[in-house]
Parts: C-alpha cells; sequence; structure tokens
C-alpha cells in the first residue's frame, strides 16, 4: 500500500489507499493571506517587513523637502501666472498670450525648437562616432578623456572660454584666427589696406579708393608714387630701403612706389630718404582712355617697370592695393550666434555621450559582430545594421537626457552672446531671467514662461519614464 498519492504533495490520499489502522493522513493546508484578525495584520508591517509608521518617519523630510522645493514652487508659479506685473489683479490667460505674441519671445521659443532638434542629436552622433572609432585605436582611453574633460568645466566657464573663441578679432579669436588663415592661403590679401598720399604728393584720388597720378606720364622721366599712412610695424617684412628707379630701355616707363615716412622724423615729402621702405607688392596700372594697357609689380625696394605702351598714360593704384583685410565671420553676430552658441555646447556634453554609448558597447555580444563579419557584411553594414539597433535604448536615454538639458540651457547663452545679439540668441530660460529680474520685471509673465518651461518637459519625461518601465519588463 502506497501512502501517498502520485499525483503531489497537496492532494489527500485516496479512499482506497488509506493507510492500515483507517487513520486518514490530512491534506497539507495551502498557504494563504492571513485573516484580517490575526496578528500579522495587525502589525502594520509593510510588504519588506518595515512597520509601516517607522516607514513613514523616515520618507517625511525627504517628503518635505520635496513640497518645500518642488511641489509649492510649482503650483504658485501656475497661480501667479494668471495675475498681472503687480500681482494684485487677476489677468486671466493674457500672460499666456503675451508668449505667442510679444517678438522678443516667440524668438526664444523658435530658438528652443532649434536646440532641441540639433543640439541634442549632433552630440549624440558624435559620441557614438567617437565610441565606435575608440575601440579600435590604441590611444582610445586617452582620447576618451580628453573628449570627456570639458564635463568637467562649468558652463559659464565653457561660456568664458568660446566667448574668447568667437572674438571678431583673429589676433585673439581661434575661430576667425584659422578662418583668416585658410581664407588667406586661396584669397590675395591686400598690404596696405589704409595707404594714401598727401596734398603734396603726385596722386589724387580717383574713385572707389583708388588713386591716379595727376599728370600722364611720359618715357625717360622716373615716376614718383608716394603714400603714407602704413605703419612700419606693417610693411611687408622682406621691404628693403627705397630707390630711384633706373633709366631703363628706349621708351619705357620708370619708377618708385614707397612710403614716404621717415621713422623718428627728419624725413622730407616727395623725396626718397635713405630709411624709407619700398612698397613691395603694390599693384601699378596704366590706363588710356579708361583701358588698363599695362601693369607692373613693384619689387622689394618699390621699383617696377611698365612697357612703352604705358607712355602718355595715367598711372593708377587700384582699389585692391586698399582694401580692408579679411576680418573673418562674426560668429556673434545674429545670423551665426546662436549656432554657435550650440557648438559650445556640444564640445561640453559630446563626452558625455560618448561615455554611456561606450558603456553599452562594451555590453554587445561579440559573436554577433563576428558572425556578421563571418556571413559577408563589411564594417558600415555591421554598424548600421547591427551596432545602431542593438544600442538602441542607450542612444535613447542620452538623447532624452540632453532634450531634458537643453530646454534649461542659460548659462551659455548668458555669457557667449553679446549684448547686441542676445535677443537673436534667446531662449526660453534666459527669457525667464529677464522677465522676472531684469529692468522691466514683470512676474506674470515669468510664471507663464515656467510654466510652458514644464509642460514642454512634461512629454519627454513620460516618453522616457514610459521607456524605463518597457525595458523593465523585459
Amino acid at each position: 500500500m502506497t501512502t501517498a498519492a502520485a499525483g503531489g504533495a497537496d492532494e489527500a490520499p485516496p479512499a482506497d489507499k488509506q493507510p492500515p489502522g483507517g487513520t486518514s493522513v490530512p491534506a497539507p493546508r495551502k498557504a494563504g493571506p492571513a485573516p484580517s484578525g490575526s496578528p500579522g495584520a495587525r502589525s502594520g508591517r509593510s510588504v519588506t517587513g518595515t512597520r509601516r509608521v517607522i516607514a513613514a518617519v523616515f520618507l517625511l523630510p525627504a517628503l518635505v523637502l520635496l513640497g518645500a522645493l518642488v511641489v509649492y514652487p510649482i503650483v504658485y508659479s501656475v497661480y501667479r501666472s494668471f495675475f498681472d506685473q503687480a500681482g494684485t489683479g487677476f489677468a486671466g490667460i493674457d500672460n499666456y498670450k503675451a508668449l505667442f505674441t510679444d517678438d522678443t519671445i516667440r524668438t526664444a521659443v523658435k530658438n528652443n525648437a532649434i536646440w532641441v532638434v540639433f543640439a541634442p542629436t549632433v552630440a549624440t552622433a558624435l559620441g557614438l562616432i567617437f565610441a565606435v572609432l575608440t575601440e579600435r585605436i590604441r590611444w582610445g582611453t586617452a582620447f576618451k578623456l580628453v573628449v570627456f574633460m570639458p564635463m568637467a568645466i562649468s558652463m559659464l566657464a565653457a561660456g568664458i572660454i568660446f566667448r574668447l573663441v568667437y572674438d571678431q578679432a583673429p589676433e585673439r579669436g581661434v575661430a576667425n584666427a584659422v578662418w583668416v588663415g585658410v581664407h588667406d592661403t586661396f584669397a590675395e590679401s591686400s598690404g596696405f589696406p589704409k595707404a594714401h598720399p598727401l596734398p603734396v604728393h603726385p596722386l589724387k584720388a580717383a574713385g572707389g579708393g583708388a588713386f591716379v597720378t595727376k599728370t600722364p606720364v611720359r618715357a625717360g622721366e622716373p615716376v614718383q608714387l608716394p603714400l603714407v599712412g602704413v605703419l612700419p610695424a606693417k610693411m611687408p617684412g622682406d621691404a628693403k630701403p627705397a630707390r630711384a628707379p633706373g633709366p631703363g630701355n628706349e621708351g619705357e616707363i620708370t619708377g618708385t612706389a614707397w612710403l614716404d615716412f621717415t621713422k623718428g622724423g627728419g624725413g622730407r615729402p616727395n623725396v626718397i630718404d635713405a630709411k624709407e621702405l619700398g612698397l613691395k607688392g603694390i599693384k601699378v596700372e596704366a590706363v588710356k582712355d579708361g583701358k588698363v594697357v599695362a601693369s607692373a609689380t613693384a619689387g622689394a625696394d618699390g621699383t617696377f617697370t611698365l612697357p612703352a605702351s604705358a607712355d602718355g598714360a595715367e598711372l593708377r593704384l587700384p582699389a585692391s592695393n586698399f582694401k580692408e583685410p579679411y576680418n573673418g565671420v562674426e560668429w556673434l553676430g545674429p545670423s551665426l550666434v546662436t549656432p554657435g552658441i550650440i557648438g559650445s555646447y556640444v564640445w561640453m556634453w559630446a563626452g558625455f555621450a560618448m561615455v554611456l554609448i561606450a558603456a553599452g558597447l562594451a555590453g554587445l555580444p561579440r559573436e554577433l559582430l563576428e558572425a556578421a563579419r563571418v556571413d559577408g557584411a563589411n564594417e558600415w553594414q555591421v554598424f548600421r545594421r547591427i551596432t545602431v539597433p542593438m544600442l538602441g535604448p542607450v542612444l535613447a536615454v542620452v538623447l532624452v537626457t540632453l532634450m531634458i538639458n537643453v530646454l534649461k540651457v542659460f548659462d551659455l547663452v548668458f555669457i557667449i552672446a553679446p549684448g547686441s545679439s542676445q535677443d537673436d540668441a534667446n531662449v526660453l530660460a534666459l527669457q525667464l531671467y529677464r522677465s522676472s529680474f531684469g529692468t522691466d520685471a514683470d512676474l506674470g509673465i515669468g510664471s507663464a514662461i515656467a510654466v510652458l518651461l514644464l509642460l514642454l518637459v512634461i512629454p519627454v519625461m513620460l516618453f522616457n519614464i514610459r521607456r524605463i518601465r518597457k525595458e523593465g519588463r523585459r
């Protein structure tokens, strides 16, 4: 006789298989919730076994701080947004109407949209590229350290750095120094932007920034083209002391263009003195009846020679000799100030994106990547079809985090944008500060902007929460 059914321990043995002596074996009692009147229910313990009163005591300080620092400011901002500037008269939704009718606030909303679209996308894309490439180089760790280093700098310090980087003067601004250097490599620049003749010189203005001789030139008569207005320090480094021109061949026109200024004084006008330098590289044109018949370029000592066809022509120093040098791009002007500030933000946060993405990349199954390569996929196909899809959750975390961050951007815009361009670079957080604490403060408008910012952040936060819960259910 068996003493228990084979079907399971929780079932009572059948009647025909009772133990000897007729004694039945009682079935085990199934576990279940304690009755409402049991000691366990009356103890007031939570699921983890902690008394609810003790848990509430420990949570109370955090709840008080949360209410004082988060809940109360939100509720009061919503309340204050329905009142006027003084806070005494009910304004209804007038403050919210102003958000979409005031040109300054509309510009801030537009710029915030630009920030949300471009800044997180560019920073995440660069972080992904850096994370993938640094896996394949020997000094990947050192490179990651350098890229991540800007995260150790405060927004204020980064703003000051990029205010100098974007300085208009090439001798101070790194961006314009590079841009001007590249431009001057492929385009000829003027050597004497402020040079001009004196009234006693044999030159006169010809319009458009050019100068011409007062009388036509003749073969066999040396031509003098003196100019002033060039600092000796700005003269070409290989310029030589000016000298009188030679007689030249038959019919040729010879002359000298020089800086008619003697350092320390003592020079005479229209006379080549010993310490005066030639205007090396200056272009000279012979003009007859409005047409250029010949041209020449002055040498290191300022001398030049024109062919016989220039006889009887007027000599012209074209405006290209005197145009202002290329001064680069106005990075902080109205049209480029927002992209420039976004560039500084990407410089700071691309390292953050790179580190998070690199951590996700380290957890990818290498056998899957190798299997794809064995099947004939090239590196671009492996990256696009396997690496990026598998990094989707990490990329979503980085992108959402940066989107929330750019909605609150304030420091960079406030520091980098000069006063003349601050309206063009305006964002909601900066406008909130200006409306609430500026010279013409209106706390009603400021509170409405704060509520608008909260409404813009909430959808992003909800998306992030849903994504986290979805990941937790996997």
